[in-house]
């Protein structure tokens, strides 16, 4: 028997020894094996930061993979896709250049940032991102040392964000800026810090209702920079900032390893947010009919939990452990990572329309009952998946 077989048999407990043991074996010896017992087996997962989140502020949109007792399952070698997975999964060869800055805004704090991403560059094989070589640099709102209070929920998150990023665009340089709390005007205020920072590409791995966002949306429109917002991690329904019509918003796949050409398969993700914006135009690029306004969400990249990445860092109890992610938080920093292999000069959103030929059509799976594009994945656009997932960067 299998040790994809055996998981698959095996109890919840079983499962996730069996997934934790045969991926962290995998990614020891190359991508072929990585990620089997993850593709078709069901694990506990909840949210990283509960919500809804209060009028006026946002959630960040990933999940963790839990136990029966619903604490973090955290383990001494990493489970879950990592960077070979990755790229060779969305076919990504480029490493960027250190003259691109990939911005992560986040809230709150983390005081271990820097530190707990050297562990996973070192543990992949990445180059060293430190504040001594020039590479990472944290910075809170307003651009300044004055570092918001800890959250281990937001850490989490900014985690796993500094991770994906690295994943997709290892040679570029990360700026991490924390926003004092995760009010839509603190979170903006940190986006524009990180634009006049020089960032090339912005992840925003969170979001909130729409409504009183519009005093917000300016933050989000910055020339010559990328901005990617995650559609949400509660299925169908939309949320700012991926509403705003000037970013790129990111659904959500849940990705197999497969027998077909590409090597991976992907259907739509049940968590990704996606729907008709109540309050933003829809731009001039955007071509579906069923929204009169803006339409969530323009590419997807992996998300669910059941297909998850590896990420290290808080661990919720003490220090910091390899942990399994998913959400549309996965997706977003994944897909500014790849803005980064292309370096910048951007326009908006707008850039995968013009190149739909660079793009994986997803074309199964569902995020909700609504008997549409806008929650069902079918051929061509689509609301949970958007246009797909990236082949290459050339899309972006």
């Amino acid at each position: 028997m299998t040790l994809k077989a055996m998981a698959m048999r095996a109890t919840f407990g079983a499962v996730l020894g069996a997934l934790m043991a045969t991926v962290a074996l995998a990614q020891q010896h190359g991508p072929a094996e990585t990620g089997q017992a993850a593709a078709h087996t069901p694990f506990m997962h909840r949210p990283v930061c509960p919500g809804p989140a209060a009028p006026g502020s946002a959630r960040c949109h990933s999940r963790v993979v839990v136990d029966k007792a619903g604490q973090t399952v955290a383990t001494a070698t990493p489970a879950g896709y990592g960077p070979t997975d990755l790229r060779s999964a969305y076919r990504v060869t480029g490493t960027g250049g250190s003259s691109t800055i990939i911005a992560i805004v986040d809230a709150y704090g983390y005081p271990n940032a820097e530190s707990d991403l050297a562990v996973y560059r070192s543990q992949f094989s990445l180059p060293a991102c430190t504040t001594s070589n020039g590479c990472f640099r944290k910075v809170d709102q307003n651009g300044g040392t004055h570092y918001p209070s800890a959250n281990t929920s937001w850490s989490q998150e900014t985690a796993l964000d500094l991770d994906m990023a690295s994943a997709m665009c290892p040679n570029c340089k990360i700026l991490l800026v924390e926003a004092t709390t995760s009010s839509f005007a603190n979170l903006a205020a940190a986006v524009n810090t990180a634009a006049a920072l020089g960032a090339h590409a912005i992840s925003n791995s969170y979001g909130g209702t729409e409504s009183g966002s519009s005093a917000y949306a300016s933050a989000y429109v910055h020339s010559n920079v990328a901005i990617t917002v995650s559609s949400g991690d509660s299925g169908y329904g939309v949320q700012f900032p991926a509403s705003a019509p000037t970013v790129t918003a990111v659904g959500g796949t849940s990705l197999s390893r497969s027998g077909n050409s590409r090597g991976w398969s992907e259907i739509a993700w049940s968590g990704a947010g996606s729907g008709c914006s109540s309050i933003y135009a829809k731009p001039s690029w955007q071509i579906d009919t069923g929204c009169s306004n803006r339409t969530v969400a323009d590419v997807s990249a992996v998300a669910d939990p059941n297909t998850g990445v590896a990420v290290y860092g808080p661990t919720g109890r003490r220090g910091s452990g390899w942990l399994v992610f998913g959400g549309t938080s996965v997706a977003a920093p994944l897909i500014a990572g790849i803005y980064g292999v292309n370096g910048w000069a951007v326009a908006y959103g707008s850039d995968p329309y013009a190149n739909t030929s660079s793009l994986n059509d997803v074309t199964a799976g569902s995020n909700g009952g609504c008997g549409t594009y806008l929650c069902d994945a079918g051929v061509g656009y689509d609301g949970p998946t958007g246009l797909g997932t990236p082949i290459g960067a050339t899309a972006f």
